[in-house]
């Protein structure tokens, strides 16, 4: 997560030092290589891989992921920003064997080009075929629809807004809670707001289970348990 998003302070580490690019295979077979050209494709994306395949991680990343009490993942690109450390052989399996709370926090509009047409359920499904040992313990989705201004604006850039319809099974994440709220800014552009989503991390950390109907502060929860 960016400190950008939560407003906080901390240190990256990068999942892996070696010499290794992004590779997109396309629906229609072409390759594609590179995280800058793969941003930029126009057909949709059916595998990733790194190049090379087997690459190590960087102990570093691997100590911090076990000593961290809260990991998240999202928002952020799926295919460029999301995927590619779960890549690398050793990052899912720390992030699996932690014990820190799991959260998953879904993107707020899809991109164009990636992920044209997915709702929050098939950024979840794209994650578990990549990383189906990680278990998360939560599920944040915005449910606030952005203004028709925006959307007019996204849709001539291709993109449209995740999370307001569409559902997540319970086959996608088994045992996560999903919460749902207001977590958009009020600016111009389509983002999280920063103070709400970090108010929900630390609750998610502070509460094993948050209940159903939950009032937090001037965010209001209606959440989910998945059985």
């Amino acid at each position: 997560m960016s400190s950008e998003i939560l407003a906080s302070k901390g240190h990256i580490y990068p999942a892996t030092t070696e010499d290794v690019r992004l590779v997109a295979e396309l629906n229609d077979g072409e390759m594609i290589y590179g995280e800058t050209n793969i941003g930029k494709v126009g057909n949709q994306i059916k595998r990733l891989r790194l190049e090379p395949e087997q690459c190590h991680p960087l102990p570093e990343t691997i100590d911090a992921i076990y000593e961290a009490d809260i990991i998240t993942v999202g928002p952020g690109s799926l295919y460029t920003s999301l995927l590619p450390p779960i890549l690398v052989k050793g990052v899912t399996e720390a992030i699996a064997n932690s014990c820190a709370v799991k959260v998953f926090i879904c993107n707020l509009m899809t991109q164009p080009g990636e992920t044209d047409g997915y709702s929050s359920r098939k950024h979840l499904e794209k994650i578990r075929e990549y990383a189906p040992e990680i278990d998360f313990d939560y599920v944040v989705v915005n449910n606030r629809p952005i203004s028709s201004r925006q959307a007019k604006k996204y849709a001539q850039e291709g993109a449209e807004q995740i999370g307001v319809r569409g559902s997540i099974s319970p086959e996608t994440i088994e045992g996560a809670e999903i919460i749902y709220g207001n977590l958009l800014d009020d600016g111009e552009k389509v983002r999280h707001n920063p103070e709400k989503l970090a108010q929900v991390v630390l609750l998610c950390s502070a509460k094993p289970s948050l209940g159903k109907n939950l009032t937090y502060d001037t965010i209001q929860w209606q959440t989910q348990h998945v059985n």
